[in-house]
């Protein structure tokens, strides 16, 4: 690589293309400059960091950096590919050279290519979320565990919060307390042999077992080190410890690592990301140099008063407050209603008067809830007023049942002991596999150490199988020996589409939906199916099932688990806190203002009210001309009305202390006390909130 001078600060002695710079404020163009040495960005919401992060890559090989040296992990699919864009359109060509993807995507890629190393197999199957659910679940009924004695979402929840900590399942039962976390830690030993006895990852173990290979095998670790020497890491307030320890492990010696983030936007712990990572940064890189972006293009100023006067509450936080680049704008609206259903005809009645001065569609507006069960509400009186509206975390393409039944085809074709994929399409069109037979044949596998498929292959030591199942099941696997799939290469959407007629997928669907309109909308997602492997081979210079399956698997999950609103439709958006992070909207309603709500209960109870006051931060930041905060008198709960309490982030976000008498979530008053009478001003307008005073570094 071409070497790149640097000044005693850290930045680039020369600028090779003074345009990339321009426009630039001073602190993004210093984040764009420094070059060299281990640099933290800290950037606050608006303030242009994905300009920040691809213009730099874009300066790096200005200045002579060998494209092909310069790896960048972001955190969703869809960040990704904007970046690839970005940089494409700063660079050209050259930008395929680079390395931009998904922290999974990356560890995909470096597992398969050292799969050898790891003793792992070739041809291994990546499961997603669901398959991994299904795995707990089949985990759960071999040791005869009911799903009413813990929910299997709650113990796959468990166990992968577990991994994101680098714990084991052993470490789990040594130091769990109490007879759930024996549950759990039992449950995953059991989904781990599952795991191996299928030969498939699901997406903890691509972060972990990449981990492992770096750590334990030094010259894999020496060879990526010396192929990548720039890092950058794009939302790194949410890295877990695995994500922590690949970027070390990589970047750690020559120290060429640049982290883009913004700690007051962490509000994934829950999921095991790391706060402290973002915190620590200058510590586990000795001279790290800290830029910080505060200048906000999105908001008014009052919207980020209002925010950084939420903010400046938590302790354990890097110094800084926005500044508004569009100046000054509407005050923050702070409104009291008497249950929820007033609160959604309030925020509906406000749209429709925007909506009738004609200075606002409907895809402008954007109702925030810290949980789906607030919708309901909303909903309703969106329906009424015949305004048009999308909720942002249904059901995902992927999750459909046609889609997920053909790529467990997919997925047999590649790994024939892959057991979840079997199960799901081992009756699909039905044939003659019955529930009995299917339970001797699990109980085999579990008995030997197998797969289901090879308990099939030895029905005759597993005895009271029918032969109408085991001859459905050999009629299955010839199907799939004999498509072509696993080596179709640019063959593969034709080779698909004739596996899809002899399998007799299509008549399934006929048969399932008589409906017509019910069968195509169904049909249309395996023609998606197609359409995706289409652009697959049409992409990739050596198309291959493996390279599409691992595309399809990783575009199913980003490691948030949450749907992203391409808000195509010009209609208003629901959605919760979690789910509208990145994005932006002119006017929020900000609902559910309640202490239990918004901080959550369980948050709370578990002292996680610094992760809840972030999230508030971030429905805050979301809004650019105009915010509403609202709060309900009283809301049904448990089938009867009860009084609220207004949260503290109510009178945080309006810079007041709270009132006497103001009792939180820690303390539940009586039924009969008129708790939530203490309680912000009702108002349509309010006095702006004071600045809040910047803090120096």
């Amino acid at each position: 690589m071409a070497s790149i001078r640097r000044s005693p600060a850290g930045a680039s002695t020369a600028v090779a293309n003074p345009a990339l710079l321009d426009g630039l404020n001073p602190s993004q163009r210093e984040a764009v400059s420094t070059t060299e040495g281990p640099l933290l960005v800290l950037a606050g919401a608006g303030t242009g960091k994905t300009r920040v992060i691809t213009t730099r890559i874009a300066h790096l090989i200005a200045l002579g950096a060998d494209p092909s040296a310069i790896l960048a992990v972001t955190f969703t699919n869809k960040a990704a590919g904007e970046m690839r864009e970005r940089v494409a359109a700063l660079v050209g060509e050259r930008a395929r050279e680079v390395t931009v993807g998904t922290f999974h995507a990356f560890c995909a890629r470096v597992l398969r290519e050292n799969a050898a190393v790891l003793g792992l197999p070739r041809r291994f199957t990546i499961c997603d979320a669901s398959d991994q659910l299904s795995a707990v679940k089949s985990a759960m009924r071999e040791l005869r565990v009911h799903e009413t004695t813990m929910h299997p979402s709650a113990v796959q929840a468990r166990i992968s919060l577990g991994k994101n900590r680098m714990d084991t399942a052993e470490a789990f039962l040594d130091n769990g307390t109490g007879s759930r976390d024996q549950l759990v830690g039992s449950v995953w030993q059991r989904y781990r042999e599952i795991l191996a006895r299928t030969r498939t990852l699901d997406f903890d173990d691509l972060l972990l077992e990449t981990v492992r290979l770096l750590r334990d095998h030094e010259p894999v670790r020496d060879r990526y080190r010396a192929r990548y020497r720039h890092v950058l890491v794009d939302e790194y307030q949410d890295t877990n410890h695995p994500q922590y320890e690949i970027v070390r492990l990589i970047g750690g010696e020559h120290r060429n690592v640049c982290v883009v983030g913004d700690d007051d936007q962490s509000i994934y712990g829950w999921r095991g990301a790391d706060v402290r990572k973002i915190l620590g940064f200058h510590r586990d890189f000795t001279g790290a140099k800290v830029v910080r972006l505060q200048t906000n293009y999105r908001s008014t100023r009052p919207i980020l008063d209002a925010a950084n006067n939420v903010i400046r509450h938590n302790a354990s936080r890097h110094d800084k407050a926005l500044e508004s680049a569009r100046g000054g704008g509407e005050p923050v609206h702070f409104v009291r209603l008497k249950d929820e259903t007033a609160e959604a005809a309030f925020v509906v009645e406000q749209m429709r008067k925007l909506l009738r001065l004609e200075t606002a569609r409907p895809g402008d507006f954007a109702i925030l809830c810290r949980t789906q069960v607030q919708f309901r509400p909303f909903e309703g009186e969106l329906r009424a007023n015949g305004l048009p509206y999308v909720v942002v975390g249904g059901m995902s393409f992927f999750d459909r049942k046609e889609v997920r039944d053909v790529v467990a085809f997919l997925k047999l074709a590649v790994n024939p002991r892959d057991e979840t994929s079997l199960l799901r399409v081992i009756n699909t069109p039905p044939r003659g596999v019955g529930k009995a037979s299917l339970d001797r044949v699990l109980a085999f596998a579990t008995e030997q150490g197998i797969s289901a498929a090879e308990a099939f292959e030895r029905a005759g030591e597993c005895g009271g199988l029918s032969p109408q199942s085991v001859a459905g099941y050999q009629a299955l696997r010839s199907i799939l020996e004999t498509s072509g799939l696993v080596d179709a290469g640019s063959d593969l959407v034709s080779r698909l589409e004739r596996f899809l007629e002899v399998v007799g997928y299509r008549e399934e669907v006929l048969r399932l939906y008589p409906d017509p309109v019910a069968r195509e909308a169904r049909w249309a997602g395996v023609l998606e199916i197609l359409n995706f492997a289409e652009n697959h081979v049409r992409r990739s210079p050596r198309p291959s099932l493996d390279g599409f399956l691992e595309e399809l698997t990783l575009q199913t999950d980003d490691g948030r688990g949450e749907e992203r609103s391409d808000r195509r439709a010009d209609a208003v958006t629901l959605m919760t806190l979690h789910a509208a992070k990145g994005l932006e909207f002119p006017h929020v309603f900000l609902v559910g203002m309640e202490e239990g709500l918004l901080p959550h209960a369980r948050a709370v109870a578990e002292n996680g009210v610094d992760e809840e006051r972030r999230l508030a931060y971030v429905g805050i930041t979301r809004a650019m001309a105009t915010l509403t905060m609202s709060f309900a008198f009283e809301r049904a709960k448990y089938g009867r009305s009860a009084r609220t309490v207004p949260s503290r982030f109510l009178y945080e976000a309006q810079g007041e202390a709270l009132p006497a008498g103001w009792v939180g979530i820690e303390q539940s008053a009586p039924a009969d006390e008129p708790a939530a009478d203490a309680k912000p001003r009702r108002g349509g307008r309010k006095k702006a909130a004071p600045r809040a005073r910047r803090k120096r570094a």
